[in-house]
């Protein structure tokens, strides 16, 4: 019974998979909820809302990170349109640009991975967060 309950969930997460391999479109969002989520947090910690926490600092700087690394290949040239995207076309017209955006995010990630204090992490997650927003301003559609 116990066997048969995790080859169900392998199975299940398998299929989870070639889903997400299949729609780039529904995988990059997730991701994006993902660093959303992590943001969320991240500001509340900056503000004082809640307590800093360093593996919750890390936690996020790993979000971002990973987000960072995996997001530049989920832009065929098939995901340009559907799936509700809010990608730009200039995704597609200047994709040294697009890469270099996330490579920035990830080193920007990486440099707040260590964060040991608030003032610390106010001033990584800062840095951090603006490339969101530049990446958002050149690379998303605003609706």
């Amino acid at each position: 019974m116990i066997r048969a309950a995790f080859v169900l969930a392998g199975l299940g997460l398998g299929l989870t998979a070639v889903t997400a391999q299949s729609n780039p479109i529904a995988e990059r969002q997730q991701t994006m909820k993902g660093v959303g989520a992590a943001t969320r947090e991240g500001a509340a910690m900056a503000k004082g809302d809640a307590a800093f926490d360093a593996a919750k600092a890390q936690a996020i700087f790993k979000t971002y990170a990973d987000a960072a690394r995996k997001m530049p290949g989920l832009f065929p040239d098939s995901s340009k349109t559907g799936g509700e995207t809010t990608a730009a076309a200039k995704i597609w017209e200047d994709q040294a640009g697009f890469k270099a955006a996330f490579a920035k995010f990830e080193s920007d990630a990486a440099a707040g991975a260590s964060v040991a204090n608030l003032d610390g992490f106010r001033g990584a997650f800062g840095a951090a967060t603006k490339n969101c927003g530049a990446c958002h301003e050149v690379y998303r559609i605003k609706k």
